[in-house]
């Protein structure tokens, strides 16, 4: 199986990797940090808005089952990107919303997949599209964090409406797990 990849920041990334585990065709979503020049970053480090990385899932994903343009859909759907370094109430640029390529097939769906979105926003897409560079897992506790920890305050409150949102979104390519 020729497994492709996808690496997309959109706020939390315990948020990005519970909505993209939903869908069919998925087969790893790796929680981590990109566009940064710091090298093996720490969350702390990213946090503090000091490294320059944001925080991102790397999905690995089955081009026959999914394609990149699906997963397009889901990015320019659930979250707002028209929110400068922002998601909700997680602020900085270490949240920002970003599309990092793999080559320059993702880099023209992305730009012509963000034309598109436009018209579902009032307000200016402003998420960057830049090349891929270097990815780098997050530390341990963060990967699998929703379904490790399902019922704390901050999955129900914030990652649940995105899952119920994309099952409702797309019933027929959801369920992966």
């Amino acid at each position: 199986m020729d497994l492709k990849k996808a690496t997309f920041g959109m706020g939390c990334f315990w948020c990005t990797e519970a909505v993209f585990q939903e869908l069919k065709g998925v087969k790893k979503v790796t929680s981590g940090y990109s566009g940064g020049k710091m090298k093996s970053p720490t969350y702390e480090d990213v946090s503090s808005g000091q490294s320059g990385h944001a925080e991102v899932s790397q999905i690995e994903y089955d081009p026959k089952e999914i394609s990149y343009e699906d997963l397009l859909y889901v990015f320019w759907r659930i979250h707002n990107p028209t929110t400068l370094n922002q998601q909700g109430a997680d602020v900085g640029t270490h949240y920002r919303s970003v599309i990092f390529y793999h080559d320059e097939e993702q880099k023209k769906l992305a730009e012509r997949t963000k034309k598109k979105a436009q018209k579902l926003y009032d307000e200016p897409i402003v998420t960057e599209i830049v090349p891929f560079k270097e990815f780098f897992p997050a530390e341990n506790y963060h990967q699998e964090f929703y379904k490790k920890n399902k019922y704390s305050p901050y999955c129900q409150i914030v990652i649940d409406p995105k899952i119920q949102k994309l099952r409702k979104m797309l019933s027929n390519k959801t369920s992966n797990k």
